[in-house]
């Protein structure tokens, strides 16, 4: 393991994903196994909101393939690292909308969302603030450039920079659909007595990703 040594046994509690970037860009395969770890759950959720559940395993792993290859060239800290494996993940998605020809896309469940972690960021705390289980639900009836600014941002956990980089936007248009976004969620939870029981539609073509 070089000169990372046990550091990522037990779980590499000492070790953050910074240093566990650099270690799997030297090779250091537990290195890559921790960047896998703190990346996948949020990366996987994201990918199934955009491609729907039947298919978000495989445009996933198709992504991890390419970020397995493409890592050692990476130039980034661990936060930088999210919105660069994100990036990745929505090309291979859009790769597979081509695929598909376009055809209308299977809705992706939100639920899962309810049971992670809080991520300490303004757009998560907003969304706190109207009910987290019922905003993550009411995503669904976003406009699809909404829904996405608010999964990168609340999911991902980016900061608007690095979540504009992922769409190809600038950040103040990130800003401005996250702020939007959060408050037609407080809008819809408001008219809807904060029902979550609504699932989150994946874009049915591909113009709508872009």
């Amino acid at each position: 393991m070089g000169q990372y040594g046990a550091r990522f046994r037990g779980g590499g509690s000492n070790v953050d994903l910074a240093t566990a970037v650099r270690a799997a860009q030297e090779g250091d395969e537990d290195g890559f196994r921790f960047v896998y770890r703190a990346v996948q759950p949020q990366l996987l959720q994201y990918v199934r909101s955009l491609v729907g559940a039947a298919d978000a395993e495989d445009v996933a792993s198709e992504a991890w393939l390419q970020i397995a290859r493409d890592l050692p060239g990476f130039s980034g800290d661990g936060d930088a690292v999210r919105g660069w494996t994100a990036r990745v993940a929505r090309n291979r998605a859009l790769d597979h909308l081509r695929a598909v020809g376009r055809r209308p896309l299977a809705a992706a469940g939100v639920e899962e969302l309810l049971d992670r972690p809080a991520v300490s960021d303004t757009a998560e705390e907003a969304v706190a603030a109207v009910g987290t289980g019922a905003a993550l639900a009411a995503i669904a009836a976003l406009p699809q450039d909404q829904a996405e600014a608010v999964l990168l941002r609340v999911v991902m956990g980016l900061d608007s920079r690095s979540a504009a980089e992922v769409v190809g936007k600038r950040p103040g248009a990130m800003r401005m659909a996250t702020s939007r976004g959060l408050r037609r969620l407080a809008e819809l939870l408001d008219s809807d007595g904060g029902s979550s029981s609504v699932t989150f539609s994946a874009p049915r073509t591909l113009e709508d990703m872009r």
